[in-house]
């Protein structure tokens, strides 16, 4: 599965620092506005500890992670969905993203460039969410002006869909994010589908902060979690230089070493991206054989044939049954046959849904 999130925010709140350190590409913008300008994209794998557990059990040619690809989106300004800044190149890289990770400045820095006055979290965050809406709101109104002919003639999937326009169109109006339209049903949400909504991808906040707030919320933070509490949305505080740094050190122990002189078990990044896969709603299973150990990103709430599919399409096609083992019960037996010898193998067939941590094998005849 191609997984994307883009990494939104104004201009010189650490956007480009933290995709470098997430990506390893040395490419941080330098310090004026809009010094990125086409987007940077880069593939990182998702973290998992149960991917080296596994590893040392089954002893593979090699691992392969799971993958989630970040997009680093050029600085929005107020006016982007008017086309100010490069407002529409930015707008249009947004809704290409399955997810939107905002980036919003939480630290006093008087040598890092700001023009939009003292700085002011919940006002960034506003400005970014206002473009957004904006945009939305265009999208929806040309939507209506053809459905609303539609409709007058009679038509009455039109009429579902004018209705589902316009009540989201008023929330749009009221300053509230097209996610947040309060008890949507499916049918309202399928007659905005095809319009892709900037504002009703889920959204995950970083609050980049200094050193001396990594492990408690200063001010900013504080007035940035309460600004978002009504979207439900999660607040993760990392220190985008310090992660710059630790995202040099390749040897792991010694990044380890690094993490407890600051009194930190991970790095920021490393949750994160866990975050990021979390935000869409994403699940791993595993396969264990002596040439490889991988990860395999799905949907949660997928069945087996679906899971099977994302290996090739003729797995899925062609799929019998599918042989489990969990994760728990593969640490505790130490290896495929003696999961089986201990009866711990479950044969599962088209309606089992796969639950994170399994480790399967497909049978399949095309």
């Amino acid at each position: 599965m191609s997984l994307r999130c883009g990494i939104v925010g104004l201009p010189n709140v650490g956007k480009s620092t933290l995709f470098s350190a997430l990506t390893s590409i040395q490419n941080v913008a330098a310090n004026y506005e809009f010094a990125t300008i086409d987007p940077n994209i880069g593939i990182v794998d998702v973290p998992d500890t149960r991917l080296y557990a596994l590893a040392e059990l089954v002893k593979p040619q090699k691992i392969v992670h799971t993958t989630v690809e970040f997009v680093d989106i050029a600085g929005l300004v107020k006016g982007a969905s008017k086309g100010g800044g490069r407002g529409n190149a930015f707008l249009s890289n947004i809704r290409e993203v399955d997810a939107i990770i905002h980036v919003v400045r939480c630290f006093d820095d008087p040598n890092v460039v700001r023009s939009i006055g003292p700085v002011n979290p919940v006002s960034d965050k506003e400005v970014i969410e206002m473009e957004l809406q904006l945009k939305d709101l265009e999208s929806i109104e040309k939507k209506l002006a053809k459905i609303e002919r539609a409709a007058k003639s009679g038509d009455s999937k039109a009429k579902t869909e004018l209705e589902a326009l316009k009540r989201y169109k008023a929330h749009l109006e009221q300053g509230k994010n097209a996610r947040t339209l309060p008890e949507a049903s499916e049918d309202e949400k399928e007659a905005v589908a095809d319009l892709f909504l900037l504002t009703m991808k889920p959204m995950l906040y970083v609050a980049n902060v200094d050193e001396q707030y990594l492990h408690e919320d200063n001010h900013h933070v504080k007035a940035l979690r309460k600004a978002v509490e009504a979207e439900n949305a999660k607040v993760l505080r990392i220190c985008a230089a310090l992660e710059a740094q630790i995202a040099e050190i390749s040897d792991r122990q010694e990044r380890q070493m690094f993490l407890a002189e600051y009194g930190l078990k991970e790095s920021g990044l490393d949750l994160l991206i866990r975050e990021a896969y979390s935000l869409l709603n994403l699940i791993t299973y595993f396969t264990a054989g002596e040439k490889e150990v991988r990860a395999w990103t799905i949907q949660r709430g997928w069945k087996a044939p679906q899971a099977a599919g994302v290996i090739h399409s003729d797995f899925e096609r062609g799929f019998i049954k599918a042989e489990v083992i969990k994760f728990a019960d593969y640490l505790q037996y130490k290896s495929e046959t003696a999961c089986k010898e201990a009866g711990k193998i479950a044969i599962q067939g088209k309606d089992y849904v796969v639950e994170d941590g399994d480790i399967m094998h497909f049978r399949f005849n095309v």
